[in-house]
């Protein structure tokens, strides 16, 4: 991933010895790191002997469900600290652990049922149509769709269950809420937000579930969500015994019917954190609180003291996705030369394949942007949505086509 760019950059301007490990060889970050090692995550006990090896005395990672697992396994047989144990991460990992957690503290949520191979249509009596599905573990938006009656899911299953070891899949009801990221600090015990964000979808009616388009901090609906989502924070981390660490939701809410958890992680969110250290003018760093939580912990209190979620400026990461096909021209995508723009990320070029399995590219390209202004910040997405392109060598679109929804979650 190439999010661990700045986190190993902001590690050596601090002064300390950076070891990048991971299963894939020459990734971006082991290119500026220290020293690295093409040693997979996922072996626990393979890491912590290279921990031995090397003297390590910190561990850090996030970004993903799956590697804040690997961090928390890792960190307990090396003995170095890490925010939660693997028993207590558990239930911001394991779905079926969160939503009895969500039972036991009161939080609501859609309704949910664990449906087993050749038992759909009995597990699935009593729910809404559409539904989502979910595999029970997976991380990204693997295995998810939205389906519309229990032919469909019958149908789907063994793909949606390809992602996951468990014998089951989850299936909830579908939500049509507006839809919220929100990330917090847990500071001695209580969470500080950071920032809740409108998190975005489009649709062309070809895919098989909305996909993020756009991701705004702050949301426009901040002062709508803070008090109950902050109240619901707060439940979990002293469920689950977190005393300091990232703590983050994805919900949804609507006026009338209030706030329902869609799910809670022990991870920072991959793939747009960067929005708040632009949307916050640069007081705010992900880099330094997952650095600080490992070697100066008392430093996060007072980089937080009198933090204010509603942010500084207006800050939108705009998410491109492809079909599948071979690239033959790209264009229409801004470039740092643009006043608004902050990065412009392309992750397929001429010549190369857009695939979808496990391990490839998340997106086909991503812009963020940041202004005082969100109407001026609108206007340069429909613009963008608009020239943004990607053909193959018939001329044939490959991007799928973005539509920015308003606050209220209309076109």
């Amino acid at each position: 991933m190439d999010e661990f760019v700045p986190l190993v950059r902001k590690a050596r301007e601090r002064g300390w010895h950076t070891i990048v490990c991971d299963g894939y060889p020459n990734t971006p970050a082991k290119l500026i790191a220290d020293e690295s090692y093409d040693v997979d995550p996922r072996d626990a006990d393979a890491v912590a002997r290279l921990c031995a090896e090397v003297c390590a005395d910190g561990i850090v990672s996030s970004y993903s469900d799956l590697l804040a697992e690997c961090c928390a396994n890792i960190a307990q047989r090396a003995g170095l600290g890490c925010p939660l144990p693997p028993d207590r991460l558990a239930y911001l990992r394991d779905k079926s652990l969160m939503k009895g957690m969500f039972d036991e503290l009161g939080i609501p949520y859609p309704k949910t049922a664990r449906v087993r191979r050749g038992h759909v249509r009995e597990d699935l009596e009593g729910m809404g149509f559409p539904c989502v599905t979910k595999p029970a573990d997976a991380w990204g938006s693997h295995g998810v769709r939205v389906l519309g009656d229990a032919r469909e899911v019958e149908a789907a299953y063994d793909e949606v269950a390809g992602y996951s070891d468990a014998p089951y899949i989850f299936v909830e009801e579908y939500d049509d809420g507006l839809e919220f990221n929100l990330m917090s600090w847990v500071v001695d015990g209580r969470p500080v937000v950071l920032e809740v964000a409108d998190r975005e979808k489009s649709d062309d009616g070809e895919a098989t579930v909305p996909w993020v388009s756009r991701i705004v901090y702050p949301s426009a609906h901040t002062d709508d969500v803070l008090g109950e989502a902050t109240e619901m924070l707060q439940k979990v981390a002293g469920y689950v015994g977190l005393l300091n660490g990232p703590l983050c939701m994805q919900f949804f809410w609507a006026p009338g019917r209030g706030v329902r958890v869609c799910e809670c992680a022990g991870r920072i969110f991959g793939y747009e954190h960067e929005l708040l250290e632009y949307a916050s003018a640069g007081a705010v760093c992900v880099e330094d609180l997952l650095l600080d939580n490992v070697y100066d912990p008392v430093a996060v209190s007072s980089r937080l003291e009198g933090h204010d979620p509603h942010l500084a400026d207006v800050a939108a990461g705009l998410y491109f996705h492809g079909r599948d096909g071979r690239v033959a021209s790209v264009g229409g995508l801004p470039d740092e030369s643009d006043p608004l723009v902050k990065e412009t990320i392309v992750y397929y070029r001429p010549g190369e394949i857009i695939s979808h399995q496990v391990g490839d590219k998340p997106y086909a390209a991503r812009v963020y942007l940041c202004s005082p202004d969100r109407g001026e910040l609108d206007r340069r997405t429909d613009e963008l949505f608009q020239s943004a392109s990607m053909t193959d060598g018939q001329g044939r679109e490959l991007l799928l086509r973005n539509r920015r929804k308003s606050p209220e979650g209309t076109a």
